[in-house]
């Protein structure tokens, strides 16, 4: 057993020594378990966000899917909600009484929606020139986005020119149907430019849109506009863009996306404001009133455009005369008129071209109230347009003696307000 014993001790030495030896080797083996578990755990955080990312991409298709199925139902529950048969009048190939054209043959008219054919771009759609197979010559308006906000504009578009018959409004040809993968307007092409071309853009030169010629434009806006307000519907967006020229100069007021029908027994509808910047009635935009005198207020800001050639918004100008009407109630007041005034229209050398010139801008400043009480009715506009055009001022010119040459000084404190507190 003594022999044993040495034996035994020496075993147990070895063991020790050989344990010890390994102990690097366990290490190295923990050490790239560690680093396994680490892989294992990224490829598990990356197989997880995949299949997230799987199961959202599945998500969106179906809202899609289901949205679009509700938008396709919008649209035939909308254009079926207006009187009469849809189905029978899309049979017949029109709508609402206006023809109805495919997509097909309005992307052949336009060469496929060719750049080089556009007329204008707007807020709400491109339009393009185009020449249908009959030989008419066409504007066709392409809405951005089929949406439900432009189809609302694309049918009340459609519904109020088709109730209107007036040779200052531009003609709608038709319009493409709810089966269309675009929501396309198709309108007489008017080949003049606009108004806004004439005064400041790119048709503009120096003495060619003459006086006498604006103050046609002037009335015949004016007499378009009273005609609308007439029929209970507010445009709410007029200004100088919107007011086509034919070769003649004659006007096409269009662009009736925005227009309101106006009820009969009510003063003013309550809706968020919207129309262009430098045009939009300050009342309006501060009250959420709209009503037929918004327009005036408008046409006020192009009456101002017409003797001054300059546009309605310029960010070029003072802070205080950005925008135009605020410029003309300030050169008014300050009676500084000739300072507005285009110099190629005669407002010093020519008598009568003066006196016409401050008669229009009194009307404007007039039509520039804030308060809209305060403004004329559109039909009392081309009452006194009409009357500025046909006055002899030959003869006043004869009957005058020693006057100053201010013409504007009355406009200086502007209209009186009603005072309320007095009874007659």
């Amino acid at each position: 057993m003594e022999n044993d014993f040495p034996k035994s001790s020496l075993n147990l030495s070895t063991v020790c020594k050989s344990f010890e030896a390994s102990l690097p080797i366990a290490v190295h083996i923990r050490g790239n378990n560690d680093v396994m578990n680490v892989g294992r755990k990224v490829r598990m955080a990356l197989g997880a966000s995949l299949g997230t990312v799987i199961i959202m991409s599945i998500a969106f298709f179906f809202w899609y899917r289901h949205k679009k199925r509700q938008y396709v139902s919008f649209v035939s529950r909308s254009i079926e909600s207006v009187p009469s048969s849809k189905a029978n009048m899309e049979k017949r190939g029109s709508y609402n009484g206006v023809h109805l054209f495919s997509y097909d043959e309005l992307e052949e008219a336009t060469n496929n929606f060719d750049e080089t054919r556009e007329l204008g771009d707007g807020g709400f759609g491109t339009v393009y020139y185009g020449k249908l197979p009959d030989g008419r010559e066409v504007a066709v308006k392409r809405l951005y986005e089929n949406n439900y906000k432009r189809l609302e504009q694309f049918l009340n578009e459609v519904d109020i020119l088709t109730r209107l018959s007036n040779k200052n409004l531009v003609l709608l040809y038709g319009c493409t149907s709810r089966h269309s993968r675009e929501l396309l307007l198709v309108y007489e092409y008017i080949p003049n430019g606009t108004l806004a071309d004439h005064l400041h853009g790119q048709r503009a030169k120096p003495g060619a849109l003459t006086f006498p010629t604006r103050m046609n434009i002037a009335v015949e806006t004016a007499s378009a506009l009273a005609y609308l307000h007439a029929s209970d519907i507010v445009h709410r967006d007029v200004k100088t863009t919107n007011i086509l020229l034919g070769n003649d100069f004659r006007v096409k007021v269009a662009d009736f996306g925005l227009s309101r029908l106006f009820p009969l027994d009510v003063t003013h509808v309550s809706t968020a404001p919207q129309g262009t910047p430098g045009y939009v009635d300050p009342e309006y935009h501060q009250c959420y009133q709209l009503t037929d005198k918004s327009d005036v207020y408008s046409f006020g800001v192009v009456l101002i455009e017409l003797i001054s050639s300059m546009p309605a918004v310029d960010i070029s100008r003072h802070r205080h005369e950005i925008n135009l009407s605020n410029m003309a109630i300030n050169k008014i007041q300050s009676n500084a008129l000739n300072e507005l005034v285009d110099p190629s229209l005669g407002f010093e050398s020519d008598y009568a071209a003066r006196k016409m010139i401050s008669a229009v801008a009194e009307l404007a400043f007039q039509c520039l109230q804030s308060a809209r009480e305060l403004r004329p009715s559109m039909e009392k506009v081309v009452e006194i347009l009409k009357d500025i055009q046909s006055r002899d001022y030959t003869a006043e010119k004869a009957e005058e003696t020693d006057i100053p040459s201010d013409d504007v000084v009355l406009l200086k404190s502007g209209p009186m307000p009603l005072d309320c507190t007095l009874s007659l």
